[in-house]
């Protein structure tokens, strides 16, 4: 049997795995990837992308753009709807995203992104394959084994060669399913299995029910089926879920049922439909009881499935996947010590129950009455689910008095320890960029020109003696606070200073100067970085 060897093997090739694989790969730290199928998904899938997944991913060079572009392709405004069909004459309109999205602008940077998770995924993949990650397609997982040194996993390629791989860590992002969490006994909380849905990707022409560029999310409840319709997806057609009913359509869906149901949920009993393609899953609320089990970590459905309704599921995976990225490249580069691998589990995992929950509160508002029973309350603020989360670890040094919470407005940006780094717009050579610009390659040191130059000084020191990836930053140096909104956003004074992580995040402040700048930087560090 061929023998290869990695640092990390990651398994699926979702948003979560491409996500993973493709920041690894730009952090030059190699990696391979292992899909079952023969490529990535045709099916639109999920809808949109959470500006946090954004924020992570924009080191990639150009994919924000890229991103942008999708979305430009596809509408200017996203509507969602409860109703009999498309033709329902008196629609419950219960989102309509003018105005719900305008104070995204003040507290970041990136776009709104609307692409279906194939363009996405075809976007990851050539952004992996680009920067050398070694991705393997129609390769299945047969065997994993793991001991104190790494983890020996069996791979079978669609001529039925078998190569064993020998990682140091394994990424498991392997679906709803997952094999490898079934295998490794990790046990899981949640609803489970809620109902069993079919996906119709369908061609017709909607003109005259729905708005040109405008997609619309219609969840249809008629005497027929219950379900969901997606119009304009960006890839040349429409997608219809419906919940299956094994006792009229006995556990499949032939062609002509395909259009059947098409036809009611559009309410145009002629209409000219194509189907295209056709998946079958289950719309689940499951989180696993933890996200590591020695070697691996689960991240993406593997770690939490969740129902899609409020389309942060897609986003919670990606954002899954570059987390796990940056923490992995921090210890086997040697910048980290192997304890620090545990905080991915303690920050995400909280984030993943809450968002499972969320999107399970928002299905039930979307369901028949008769149904709802026993489902959590929705959130009363999604901008606090969508970027006012906070992680709390040993990788974060809370100040005293901090209250613990999960979540924060992040209207009211505050720059504590556990919190999201606040956008702030800076000035560099003529040039307008955010903070958030800053961060992704390293952790990064920001300090106010007025009694800030110890800590740079402090920073040079301890970036030599602790082997350090750390940018040094003075604030209104060569870079402008242009709106002068740095200080009070961060929460510092003359002489603070902040100490923020790869992925954005607050690790530390001190809002005041400290005797010995150095002690008190090289200490923190070693704490937060498990040394």
């Amino acid at each position: 049997m061929r023998q290869e060897r990695v640092p990390v093997l990651v398994v699926g090739g979702g948003y979560a795995g491409l996500s993973a694989a493709a920041l690894l790969a730009w952090r030059e730290v190699p990696v391979m990837l292992v899909e079952r199928h023969p490529s990535t998904s045709i099916q639109p899938k999920a809808f949109g992308m959470g500006p946090r997944a954004v924020e992570l991913l924009r080191p990639l060079p150009g994919i924000e753009q890229t991103f942008a572009d999708i979305w430009t392709g596809i509408g200017d405004s996203m509507r969602i709807a409860i109703a009999k069909s498309l033709a329902d004459p008196d629609p419950n309109m219960i989102f309509e995203d003018q105005g719900e999205f305008e104070a995204l602008a003040d507290l970041t940077p990136v776009p709104r992104v609307g692409a279906p998770q194939s363009e996405v995924e075809r976007v990851l993949r050539a952004y992996a394959e680009e920067l050398g990650a070694d991705l393997r397609f129609s390769t299945e997982l047969i065997s994993l084994d793991q001991d104190d040194d790494g983890v020996t996993a069996v791979i079978r390629a669609a001529d039925g060669v078998e190569t064993a791989v020998r990682a140091d860590y394994v990424v498991a992002a392997d679906g709803h399913r997952s094999p490898l969490r079934e295998r490794l006994a990790v046990p899981t909380s949640g609803k489970g299995d809620l109902v069993q849905m079919r996906s119709i990707m369908f061609d017709a022409d909607l003109t005259g029910l729905v708005n040109e560029r405008e997609v619309i999310v219609w969840y249809l409840q008629n005497d027929t089926f219950t379900g969901v319709i997606v119009t304009g997806t960006g890839v040349g057609a429409h997608v219809l879920g419906v919940n299956q009913d094994p006792s009229k359509d006995g556990g499949d869906l032939t062609e002509e049922r395909c259009v059947e149901l098409v036809r009611v949920g559009t309410g145009v009993p002629d209409l000219d439909v194509q189907v295209l393609d056709t998946a079958t899953f289950s719309l689940a609320h499951v989180v696993a009881d933890t996200y590591r089990a020695g070697r691996v970590f689960f991240a993406g459905d593997a770690a939490h499935t969740m129902p899609p309704t409020g389309g942060e599921g897609g986003s919670t995976a990606l954002q899954d996947g570059c987390d796990i990225a940056w923490r992995l490249w921090l210890v086997i580069s040697g910048q980290a010590g192997p304890g620090f691998l545990d905080t991915y589990d303690a920050e995400r995992r909280p984030i993943g129950n809450l968002t499972a929950d969320a999107q399970l509160a928002n299905l039930a508002v979307r369901m028949p009455v008769d149904e709802r029973a026993d489902h959590p309350e929705p959130l009363d603020d999604f901008l606090q689910a969508m970027l006012g989360y906070r992680y709390h670890s040993t990788a974060i040094l809370v100040e005293p008095g901090d209250d613990g919470s999960l979540l924060e407005d992040p209207r009211i940006p505050n720059g504590r320890p556990g919190s999201r780094a606040p956008h702030v717009a800076l000035d560099w050579e003529g040039q307008r960029i955010s903070t958030i610009d800053l961060f992704g390659s390293g952790f990064v040191l920001l300090a106010d020109k007025s009694g800030g130059q110890v800590w740079m000084d402090a920073g040079r020191v301890v970036k030599e003696r602790l082997g350090l990836q750390l940018t040094r930053i003075l604030v209104d140096d060569e870079l402008m606070d242009v709106e002068g909104r740095w200080r009070d956003r961060y929460g510092v004074r003359e002489g603070g200073a902040v100490l923020v992580r790869p992925d954005g995040y607050v690790a530390w402040r001190t809002p005041h100067p400290t005797p010995d700048p150095t002690a008190t930087l090289e200490q923190t560090l070693v704490r937060v970085l498990s040394r």
